[in-house]
């Protein structure tokens, strides 16, 4: 088969992409006083005018994924990186420079790094590697169109109270009881979407989100999982309004009283069996409402 031939009329080369994965970077600006650490995670993809190169054995629009590497190297020296949506945008733009490139899409893992103390104070250049981790998903086209997307992973969080289960459907094969005082356990994982680029800063907006998941999973009795996102996904959308919408995730980190009747122990809701399969999980996306949605 040709380049670009039509094969049988059948059977077409559908959207395809191709990228560099897993390019691991770690910046340390090195000030007079302290060192400041950036480590991240960078995934490209680009789509474009590849089609020659997937139906015949013409590469010369293919630009190697090993530049595409290069690349977020050169531009991590370059840039300053007040936040990795910011550095996601100047990749995207010189990826677009590329003349068989039209979009280019990146997601990018930040993981956290905290000072370590020294006689009180935070150390100028020691760190410890904090919990969970910073996302931010960044696109865009040659027709000028740029979507944000930010979040967070990795993230487990407990309420050791105020939290229940109970009055839900029943049929033949339930077996759990109610429960009106449980541990809540899960990992956090939250997406969520900008409106508005240019005029935004990520950095402490992204911080302020985060403390607003936590703020809202700990600050009410939560009568199911399910109610719980619906309150953290609408608290973040009251609070910002450059946010389109968020998605959460939950996995059910079971926590189960032990039965220690049998060795003549009363349990007070003290002593629990962790288990890691099977789980509940339990998701769900908070949106605003567009103009044209009636009641």
């Amino acid at each position: 088969m040709t380049a670009g031939s039509p094969g049988d009329g059948v059977i077409r080369l559908g959207r395809h992409s191709y990228g560099k994965s897993e390019v691991r970077v770690v910046k340390v600006v090195r000030g007079t006083d302290r060192h400041t650490l950036r480590d991240m995670n960078v995934a490209v993809a680009l789509e474009g005018d590849f089609a020659a190169a997937y139906l015949g054995d013409d590469n010369t629009k293919l630009p190697a994924t090993d530049s595409m590497r290069n690349l977020v190297y050169a531009l991590a020296h370059s840039h300053p990186i007040e936040s990795i949506e910011a550095f996601g945008l100047a990749l995207i733009e010189q990826f677009l420079t590329i003349p068989s490139v039209s979009s280019a899409r990146l997601r990018l893992v930040e993981y956290p790094w905290e000072r370590l103390q020294l006689h009180g104070e935070a150390h100028p250049h020691a760190f410890v590697r904090g919990a969970g981790e910073r996302i931010a998903v960044v696109s865009g086209d040659t027709s000028g169109v740029l979507t944000v997307a930010a979040g967070i992973d990795n993230v487990m969080v407990m309420k050791t109270t105020a939290s229940g289960w109970s009055d839900f459907y029943r049929d033949a094969y339930t077996t759990l009881p109610d429960a009106d005082d449980r541990i809540l356990a899960t990992v956090i994982t939250a997406h969520w979407t900008y409106t508005e680029q240019a005029t935004l800063d990520y950095e402490p907006l992204w911080g302020a989100v985060r403390a607003q998941i936590l703020t809202s999973f700990s600050d009410h009795y939560s009568p199911s999982v399910q109610h719980t996102l619906y309150r953290i996904g609408h608290a973040v959308l009251e609070r910002f309004p450059a946010i389109e919408r968020i998605s959460l995730s939950f996995p059910n980190k079971h926590h189960l009283l032990y039965d220690l009747e049998r060795f003549g122990i009363e349990n007070q809701n003290e002593i629990f069996h962790v288990t890691s399969e099977p789980y509940g999980l339990i998701e769900g996306t908070v949106e605003r409402r567009s103009v044209t949605e009636s009641d």
